[in-house]
C-alpha cells in the first residue's frame, strides 16, 4: 500500500456502513459518517464522490472474525463488499480485524451520556474510527491475518 494519502476506514453492515478517515500523515483517525445502504448504483456514486472529495488513497475494511480467528459468513460478506468497493473506486483494500470495535464504540458513547438514539446514530462511524486507529497505531501493515485471542 502506498505510504501517502488518507485512508478510509470502513465498518460494513447490511443496513449501515460506518466510515472514518485518517489525516494525510496517517496518524489520527476521525469518524466521518454513517452511510445508510441503498441500491448498488447509488452506493457506487456515493463512494466514488467520497474518495475523490476526501482524497482517499486506500481503504481499510473491517474483517469480522470469530474470537478464535476463524472467518465466518460475515467475514465473507465483508470480503465481497470490499471487492465491490475496489471495483467501483479503483482503490486498494487492506482488511483489518474488527473484533469488539462496535462494543468499544458503544461503551464510549454510553460513557459520554448519549441517548440510545444518539448512540445508534454514531455507533458505526465510531467503530470505523476505532478500527482505523488501531490499523494506524501498528504502522499500516500491508496485510494481516487475524489471530485467535489466545495468540495475542
Amino acid at each position: 500500500m502506498s505510504a501517502r494519502g488518507r485512508l478510509l476506514g470502513v465498518d460494513t453492515g447490511s443496513v449501515r456502513v460506518g466510515l472514518a478517515v485518517s489525516d494525510p500523515e496517517r496518524k489520527i483517525a476521525s469518524p466521518l459518517e454513517t452511510y445508510r445502504r441503498r441500491d448498488q448504483a447509488q452506493e457506487a456514486r456515493y463512494f466514488q464522490r467520497l474518495v475523490q472529495h476526501e482524497d482517499i488513497a486506500a481503504l481499510v475494511v473491517g474483517l469480522p472474525v470469530h474470537t478464535d480467528g476463524r472467518e465466518g459468513v460475515k467475514a465473507a460478506e465483508a470480503r465481497q463488499y470490499a471487492a465491490w468497493l475496489t471495483e467501483v473506486t479503483g482503490l486498494p483494500v487492506v482488511f483489518w480485524d474488527e473484533r469488539f470495535t462496535t462494543v468499544e464504540a458503544e461503551s464510549h458513547l454510553w460513557s459520554a451520556g448519549l441517548t440510545h438514539k444518539q448512540r445508534k446514530e454514531r455507533r458505526d462511524r465510531v467503530a470505523a474510527q476505532i478500527l482505523l486507529q488501531s490499523y494506524l497505531d501498528v504502522g499500516c501493515p500491508a496485510s494481516s491475518r487475524p489471530a485467535s485471542l489466545d495468540e495475542q
